[in-house]
């Protein structure tokens, strides 16, 4: 009967000592085309015209994110050149771009908070964008779908706004 009771103490107090890990990592990621893709480093920044603009990198692949402001809302892709998502790949001699604007393309980029005090700014995104080279017909579009920004340290553009 002992043995039983020195295994149930055990086993209550390995169960017990858990640690709770938590992660605040800032991080950018997204779903390209279904398949899972997630930046080495970004940045963001406000432009002079108070335009924020989100940028993510994977070799030479570049995702840029723009809204017409910092303000915490949903703002609508493909109706305006101010809002706008754009896909860069330079990994071959030609570079390819994929880009929302004014009817083209379509999503939105949700900016759920922007934390004065460090700067950061946190969000989600998906976009289709539009190949700019017409006589691409292999590559006509790229579409992001789940992305995630998560406190991207946010840095005052040359001339912009003091944040």
């Amino acid at each position: 009967m002992k043995r039983y009771v020195y295994f149930l103490f055990w086993i209550l107090l390995l169960s017990s000592c858990t640690e709770d890990v938590k992660f605040n990592n800032p991080a950018f990621q997204t779903l390209k085309d279904n398949v899972f893709w997630k930046a080495q480093s970004y940045k963001a920044s406000v432009d002079a015209n108070e335009n924020l603009i989100i940028e993510g990198f994977l070799g030479f692949e570049k995702v840029t994110l723009q809204t017409a402001s910092l303000t915490e809302k949903t703002y609508i892709l493909g109706v305006d050149n101010i809002s706008k998502a754009t896909y860069t790949n330079t990994f071959t001699d030609h570079m390819t771009v994929f880009s929302t604007g004014m009817n083209s393309g379509n999503g939105q980029i949700v900016v759920t908070n922007y934390d004065i005090k460090t700067k950061t700014v946190s969000g989600t995104f998906k976009f289709n964008a539009v190949n700019l080279d017409e006589n691409d017909t292999e590559n006509p579009n790229v579409s992001f779908t789940e992305g995630v920004f998560y406190k991207v340290p946010v840095s005052d553009a040359s001339g912009g706004p003091e944040l």
